[in-house]
């Protein structure tokens, strides 16, 4: 088998997860990251070091590879299509452009027939005081774009809460207010979508978040098989929906009586999904590189209850506690300075 070529446009963890999967199936891998010392080059057969949508990297980019995809949703949309016109790029550039952009992604859920949370678009002071009053003076407020692991939010507990000047301090950037959804747990699905359009779901995980970032993703989640067959059949709408080809997270809300409200998509492998490199068979690495390469997709049944933790700044401390556990997989992300809010790995314990 001759070893062809994946371009993976970023070098995070989540590139260097994807590098190593792609390299146990004889399949080569050139990122393209502006950071020279970045996780993913550390395993990969070569790294373009150039900006995201640096035309003569991109050229370059679709010159090496046989197939390019990316690791994170903030890629920008031109360069992704730009790349498509001379190379396969998956997941498609449709994806990313409904993912970046919040209220496009809420409107998206809704014509596929996935409930969200109530939604109104922000885009001056006085529109966010009409919007909070019409939420009743409740709701979180959320940059459009751009925003991660709690980043870019404004969350209004009461109505007796100041919003006074809030839309210039969230950078009097195009905003959306989300009601607030009054759930009993947060879940996620990890799903894929192949070429020929067969689709391959995980178990859903239950997630649980510290300060807007994931600490830990539990396998079994607590919910009945009713809710676990809706988010599966809302995770393979927004697929079939896109054209989608490869690994997808969707979040969502488990109300009281087990229905679900959709949170958002990720349109790449999810840190909600690093369990299933621990309890199933086929990672959701693996999973990702046979989708867009065209291979039949691995079984996603789990063989192991399990718990993920991320190890998040100064957990890295704890490392060598870890390690002495016989029930637990750790993976480190290459990174050698631990801030606080960094992931610098994560922990699987199997139960």
């Amino acid at each position: 088998m001759s070893a062809r070529t994946i371009g993976i446009i970023g070098g995070g963890q989540l590139g260097r997860m994807l590098a190593m999967a792609a390299a146990r199936l004889n399949f080569r891998t050139v990122i393209l990251e502006p950071q020279p010392d970045c996780p993913a080059a550390q395993v990969a057969n070569a790294q373009i070091t150039a900006a995201y949508d640096d035309p003569a990297a991109l050229s370059k980019l679709a010159e090496m590879c046989d197939v390019v995809t990316y690791e994170f949703e903030n890629v920008p949309v031109a360069a992704a299509d730009s790349l498509s016109r001379s190379v396969p790029v998956y997941p498609p550039p449709r994806a990313l452009e409904v993912s970046q952009d919040r209220l496009v992604e809420k409107r998206f859920l809704n014509e596929c027939g996935i409930e969200t949370a109530r939604f109104k678009s922000v885009d001056s002071q006085d529109e966010l005081e009409t919007a909070l009053e019409s939420f009743g003076g409740v709701g979180v407020l959320k940059t459009r774009r751009m925003g991660y692991d709690g980043k870019g939010q404004k969350l209004f507990r009461s109505p007796a809460d100041d919003a006074t000047g809030v839309f210039a301090e969230l950078g009097g950037v195009p905003l959306i207010l989300e009601s607030l959804v009054p759930f009993e747990r947060e879940i996620s699905i990890i799903a894929a979508r192949a070429i020929d359009g067969t689709i391959a779901c995980y178990d859903p995980a239950e997630n649980v978040h510290k300060n807007g970032i994931l600490h830990t993703s539990t396998l079994p989640a607590g919910v009945s098989e009713t809710t676990v067959d809706q988010g599966r059949k809302a995770a393979r709408a927004i697929l079939d929906h896109l054209s989608y080809i490869g690994v997808i997270g969707v979040e969502f809300f488990v109300l009281g009586d087990g229905t679900l409200v959709a949170n958002e998509i990720a349109p790449r492998v999810h840190n909600s999904g690093h369990w299933t490199e621990a309890a199933c068979a086929i990672s959701q690495f693996e999973q990702h590189i046979r989708a867009i390469v065209g291979y039949a997709l691995g079984d996603p049944r789990r063989h192991s209850d399990c718990v993920m933790q991320n190890l998040i700044g100064d957990d890295i401390d704890n490392l060598q506690e870890w390690l002495a556990r016989p029930d637990v997989l750790v993976h480190l992300y290459g990174k050698t300075e631990a801030r606080p809010g960094r992931k610098m790995g994560h922990i699987t314990q199997l139960l």
